[in-house]
Formats: structure tokens, C-alpha cells, sequence
């Protein structure tokens, strides 16, 4: 079995002496067993955390590279006008946590997510037209995964003094430390 123990970001195809091929639930763990597109076993010893990038390079104890691919799996997109639609669109099914990808194409700006009835009735609701189909699916990596590959953690702290008199006055005080 091929050791796969190190991420390299983004790789060119040359630079790979295989791939490996996966549907995003898979491409979020760190820790995984799999075969690679050329038949070959792999084992993935990977930091948990950052999502499995396509095209990104996974570096074995042996030197080679596995370049990462994105599988075809059911995806919905939902579109709708550009400007505060797909803003409020995206704002709201973002809203919900949820691993969305952004992008546009000759018809326009899309949201697009893995099948869920929720968050469909939502899109119809703020007036998008949803598209099912199959596709791959490489959502936005998030603000703080961005630069450079690496992760930046955000830390913070809520501080919260409540008083409350029998008279029914409220006197609320809020410490934010960040």
C-alpha cells in the first residue's frame, strides 16, 4: 500500500504519477483506504481538517505524488439573477453551514450543493430555478483556507454580564474580546 502522508497544494498532471478519484464525503477525511484510478492500494495519512482539493498533490512516504480528482456525483444548482439575488441566495443557503460551490458559465451565476430537500425549498423560496444533475462538487474552501493553502484558525471569546431587576427593566452588558 501506497502512503499517502503529505498534502502539496495545487499540482500539474505531469508532475503525478497516478490519481485518485473521489466523491466529496471521502475527499473530507483525513484518514482513508482507497484504491487509486490505476488500480494501485493507497492509504491516507493525512491532517484532518481542509477538504481534498482536485488537482491537488498528496505526497507518499516514497516520494511519489496522487494527484487528487473530483468524482461526478449527483449535484443540485440552483440559479438565479445576478446582483443581491445570488448574494442573498448564496447568504442564506450558507447560513444553514453548509458546503456550498460558487461559479458562473454562459448562463450565468450558480450555487451549487449535494442533493437536500431543505435547502432546494429554500433556493425555490428566495426564487432560484434548480438544475439536478450530475457534476463534480469543489466548494469554496472557506476565507480562512484560501491563503496560500494554508489554515489560519480564528479564535474568540464571548464575555456576557446579564442584571435583571423585578421591575422588568433589562440592563445588558456585552464584552466581545477578539
Amino acid at each position: 500500500m501506497l502512503k499517502l502522508i503529505e498534502r502539496l497544494g495545487p499540482v500539474e498532471e505531469s508532475a503525478a504519477t497516478d490519481t485518485l478519484t473521489l466523491p466529496f464525503e471521502l475527499r473530507i477525511r483525513g484518514r482513508l483506504k482507497a484504491e487509486s484510478d490505476s488500480g494501485q492500494a493507497l492509504g491516507l495519512f493525512l491532517d484532518r481538517g481542509p477538504v481534498l482539493r482536485s488537482g491537488e498533490g498528496l505526497k507518499a512516504e516514497s516520494g511519489e505524488v496522487v494527484r487528487v480528482c473530483a468524482a461526478i456525483e449527483p449535484v443540485v444548482t440552483a440559479r438565479i439573477s445576478a446582483g443581491l439575488p445570488l448574494a442573498r441566495l448564496a447568504y442564506h443557503l450558507g447560513n444553514r453551514h453548509v458546503q456550498l460551490a460558487l461559479g458562473e458559465d454562459e448562463k450565468g451565476g450558480w450555487v451549487r450543493f449535494p442533493p437536500d430537500h431543505v435547502l432546494e425549498e429554500l433556493a425555490v423560496l428566495l426564487g432560484a430555478t434548480l438544475e439536478h444533475h450530475n457534476d463534480t462538487f469543489d466548494p469554496e474552501p472557506g476565507a480562512y483556507n484560501q491563503v496560500g493553502g494554508h489554515v489560519h484558525s480564528h479564535g474568540h471569546s464571548h464575555s456576557h454580564a446579564h442584571d435583571h431587576d423585578h421591575d422588568h427593566d433589562h440592563s445588558h452588558e456585552h464584552s466581545h474580546a477578539h
